[in-house]
């Protein structure tokens, strides 16, 4: 790794995964002989930073935060600035006053390709990614000047577990100690006392809920019918509200049973698979069964929960989707796709632009050559191998992203210009 400035660089790290990554991440890059601050807006946010000295509260209200953060970058001399998610109100104002002053924003989300990897951008993510923009062309071009074979996912990889419970814990602290916070709003409508509620009882729920989700997967895999598959997301994920055509997901599926009611060989089953985090804040299962009925397709439309994709995609047909990260699953086993939303894999070669109706009748397969060089792309660049939320997952990203953001580079120009670092083969850590 060429060109990494170490200490002239001062890092304003705002909200990230819950848990204690941002805290770790923060402590290397003392250590690399950066400066670092962090501003919290709430109990939660304080109680995963240990560095009291380097800790800004905001107390103020949301309305005021555009000119303070614009005051704070200038007055701490902030050189990049470090987020998860670049939507949420506070993050957004955040990115436009450090574009506004030409500084580097960094930005982590879940992984394009989770759980196994994790992802690293600069500018914005998802929707806003850089990927938006590229061609499979472009990425090709890029790839020419690496010899490396892409990774394959590691035999068992998962933090589902210390997720959920991060994210009760973080909510708790809200609840119960964020007296000092008394302005604080949170960027979704539910309150926090109903956020901590969903996330303990789904903690306490999983195993009740892990076998309903074999029983179903069972009588899907063992039905003897062709079969389509649904894939949901959170309703209040960025993701789906931000960069897609629809406002909740009951929207999302009425179009998608109306196309099968519409298109699909009257054998054909449809199988409806909640988001692995999805927690019963929308009525998902009985909008299912409600649609359902309402298009004649009783016994036809199965609903699964959350929970690992790979045995459902095994023999399914197609899949269609809003714009949700495990469509990358989908493409990799050269699955037909439909795709509503923005999504950063929603390129021509393997997205189909298909009516629905017709999708479902004689779905159009991808391009799988062209797949498999999008994929490794975004393994030589943009995503990490690791996780936020396990100890082994966050020692994982350690290793290689602290060095990524003290590039003068960006990933996507790092590669194309060679000084990309060395990947890890996720192999060798499972």
């Amino acid at each position: 790794m060429t060109g990494t400035a170490q200490t002239d660089r001062v890092f304003l790290f705002l909200q990230g995964p819950h848990g204690p990554f941002f805290d770790a991440l923060a402590k290397m890059m003392r250590t690399a002989g950066a400066t670092v601050w962090r501003v919290g807006f709430n109990a939660g946010d304080r109680a995963f930073w240990r560095d009291a000295a380097s800790y800004i509260p905001y107390r103020g209200a949301p309305e005021d935060w555009p000119d303070e953060i614009g005051r704070l970058l200038d007055a701490r001399g902030i050189t990049d600035i470090v987020l998860y998610g670049d939507t949420r109100p506070a993050h957004a104002e955040a990115v436009r006053a450090a574009r506004a002053r030409g500084l580097t924003v960094h930005v982590f989300e879940e992984g394009y390709m989770r759980p196994y990897w994790v992802t690293y951008e600069r500018g914005g993510s998802n929707g806003n990614s850089r990927l938006m923009e590229m061609s499979v062309p472009e990425m090709q071009s890029a790839l020419a000047l690496s010899d490396m074979e892409a990774p394959l996912p590691p035999a068992h990889w998962g933090d589902m577990r210390q997720h959920v419970f991060y994210g009760a814990l973080y909510h708790w602290f809200v609840m119960f100690w964020n007296r000092g916070y008394r302005n604080f709003r949170p960027h979704r409508a539910l309150p926090v006392t109903k956020e901590f509620q969903l996330y303990l009882r789904r903690l306490l729920l999983m195993p009740v809920h892990a076998i309903d989700r074999r029983l179903s997967t069972r009588r899907v895999r063992t039905g003897g019918f062709p079969y389509h598959l649904a894939l949901l997301q959170l309703e209040h994920d960025s993701a789906f509200q931000v960069h897609s055509p629809f406002s909740t997901m009951t929207e999302f599926l009425a179009q998608v049973i109306e196309g099968f009611a519409s298109g699909a060989p009257r054998h054909h089953h449809l199988v409806i698979k909640a988001h692995p985090l999805e927690d019963g804040r929308v009525p998902v299962r009985a909008e299912t069964r409600r649609l359902a009925r309402q298009y004649g397709l009783q016994g036809r439309v199965h609903y699964v929960r959350g929970g690992k994709l790979a045995q459902l995609l095994n023999d399914a047909r197609s899949a269609v989707t809003v714009n949700s990260t495990a469509g990358q699953q989908v493409l990799w086993r050269g699955i037909p796709i439909k795709v509503f939303g923005d999504a950063v894999y929603a390129k021509p070669e393997f997205v189909s632009g298909q009516p629905l109706a017709d999708f479902f009748a004689r779905a159009a397969r991808p391009d799988n050559r062209a797949y498999k060089d999008y994929r490794r792309f975004l393994l030589e660049t943009s995503q990490v191998p690791g996780g936020f939320y396990s100890r082994r997952g966050r020692r994982q990203l350690l290793r290689q992203v602290v060095d990524m953001m003290l590039a003068r580079e960006d990933p996507y120009d790092a590669l194309k210009s060679g000084t990309a670092a060395p990947r890890q083969h996720l192999r060798a850590v499972t």
